[in-house]
C-alpha cells in the first residue's frame, strides 16, 4: 500500500487527465488498439454506402492479380473487423461470391462500387479500397504486388498478410 505521503502528494485531478487524454475531440474513449491509426471515413460512389476505418496514415495496399482482383482493379489493405464500422448502407449493399465462398465481394446496389469486402485471406477482417476513402487522411501508399492467381502458395508464403486482420 501507498504511504499516506505519496497519496497526499498526488494531484487529485491526475487521474481525471489521464481519462481524458483518451477521449478523441467527440469524447469518445480511445480503445489502445487504435494508438498511432488515424480515422478514415469513406464509402461508395452514391453515398448510400458510409464507413469508417481505423488504419494508419501509410497504407500498405494489396494489388492482387486473381480473377476478380483483375476485373474490378481491387488494391485494398486490410484491416481487423474491430477497425471497421459501417454507418449506413447495409440495405443497400449486395454480396457476390464464387469458388470457395470464403471472400465476400459487398457492393453497393445502387452505384456497383466496392469500397471494401471481406477477403479469403483474412475472413476475420475487412479489405478496404483506399480509392473510396476520403481525402486527407492518407500520408502515402506502398503497394504490394501479390499472386492470386497461386492464391494458396502466395498466403502461405506471405510473411504478415494472416496477422493483418488481428488488432
Amino acid at each position: 500500500m501507498a504511504s499516506p505521503d505519496l497519496l497526499a502528494e498526488r494531484d487529485p485531478g491526475e487521474e481525471l487527465i489521464g481519462w481524458l487524454s483518451a477521449l478523441d475531440s467527440a469524447g469518445n474513449l480511445w480503445r489502445s488498439e487504435y494508438q498511432g491509426l488515424v480515422k478514415h471515413t469513406g464509402g461508395c460512389h452514391c453515398g448510400a454506402v458510409r464507413f469508417e476505418v481505423w488504419a494508419s496514415d501509410n497504407l500498405h495496399v494489396f494489388d492482387c492479380n486473381c480473377s476478380i482482383c483483375v476485373k474490378k482493379q481491387n488494391r485494398h489493405f486490410i484491416v481487423p473487423a474491430s477497425h471497421f464500422k459501417l454507418l449506413k448502407g447495409a440495405d443497400h449493399l449486395s454480396t457476390y461470391t464464387f469458388n470457395t465462398h470464403c471472400a465476400q465481394h459487398t457492393f453497393c446496389k445502387t452505384c456497383g462500387v466496392q469500397s471494401f469486402y471481406t477477403p479469403r485471406s483474412n475472413p476475420d477482417g475487412y479489405g478496404i479500397a483506399p480509392h473510396c476513402l476520403d481525402e486527407g487522411t492518407i500520408t502515402k501508399i506502398t503497394v504490394e504486388p501479390i499472386n492470386g492467381k497461386e492464391w494458396e502458395k502466395a498466403v502461405k508464403g506471405h510473411p504478415t498478410i494472416r496477422n493483418m486482420s488481428k488488432p
